[in-house]
């Protein structure tokens, strides 16, 4: 049998293979695409640009659930303030998998996010919230309460939680909430029941609003004019303007209240499906 033995040229090429490195983020994108990534760290993080109904994001995720949205000018940009934040890489892939895709779906439609299954749910989403503090996640997962549609204020959130004084630490930790919009920090609003900031931009925390129902322009009037509360004369109930038993009230016996001291003077109890802070 004949030997062909390779040429000068093929040689030398075969071994400059030998100096050609793989791009850093190769390894950890066929781990995470195979599912070897370390339970314990979940450190292979990986993203995609999703259509929303307030422009682009990228979504990043990992073993442990959703790890981040971001509203970038593009993928580098995005891969950047994700290392900066995170102090690890994320790497591109051209969609996000089905359980991430269905439950921000299944999110869009219900406005339900939840690291635990609803009714009727078979793709609730997990989120990972590693580097934040015990009082951080406790304000997040709170806000995963709030229905779609409905507010709520920086104190409820604190009362809720059990630290009524902290009004001003769950802003912060608003603040830095990795992941909005699935995290819905935008309904929570000032405690004078104005809009307030939001990371993605108060013009889209608007825009969500509008599209959940919670009317933010007719929020903002309310707010003006220093009203907190809205109360039945029927039932003696007051709640949060957006709250669903407040909507149900027909304007004749609709009362409105600056606070709950006020309401609680004219004799109304606060709702025990809203629960507006006591002390506001």
């Amino acid at each position: 049998m004949a030997r062909y033995a390779p040429t000068g040229k093929l040689v030398g090429a075969l071994r400059e293979l030998g100096n050609v490195a793989a791009p850093s983020g190769l390894l950890p994108a066929v781990m995470s695409r195979v599912g070897l990534v370390s339970s314990a760290s979940a450190t292979a993080d990986s993203y995609a640009r999703v259509e929303t109904p307030i422009g682009p994001l990228f979504v990043a995720f990992n073993k442990a659930g959703v790890s981040a949205v971001m509203r970038t000018a593009g993928p580098a940009e995005f891969e950047r303030a994700f290392r900066a934040r995170f102090g690890r890489p994320a790497q591109p892939i051209e969609r996000l998998p089905a359980w991430v895709s269905r439950a921000i779906s299944e999110y869009a439609e219900s406005g339900v996010a939840r690291g635990v299954k609803s009714t009727g749910s078979q793709h609730a989403l997990r989120f990972d919230l590693r580097g934040l503090s015990e009082f951080e996640r406790a304000v997040l997962l709170k806000a995963l309460e709030i229905p779609r549609g409905e507010v709520r204020t920086y104190a409820w959130i604190a009362k809720e939680i059990g630290r009524p004084k902290a009004v001003r630490a769950v802003g912060s930790a608003l603040g830095r909430n990795p992941v909005p919009l699935l995290i819905p920090c935008h309904r929570v609003v000032r405690s004078d029941c104005r809009i307030g900031e939001y990371g993605l931009g108060s013009d889209a925390k608007r825009a969500v609003l509008q599209i959940e129902g919670a009317e933010p322009d007719a929020l903002e009037g309310l707010a003006r004019s220093g009203v907190r509360y809205l109360g039945s004369a029927t039932t003696r109930i007051y709640c949060f303007p957006t709250c669903q038993h407040a909507r149900r009230v027909s304007e004749r016996h609709l009362v409105q209240f600056g606070s709950a001291a006020e309401a609680s003077a004219a004799g109304y109890r606060a709702c025990k499906v809203c629960r507006p802070p006591l002390a506001s």
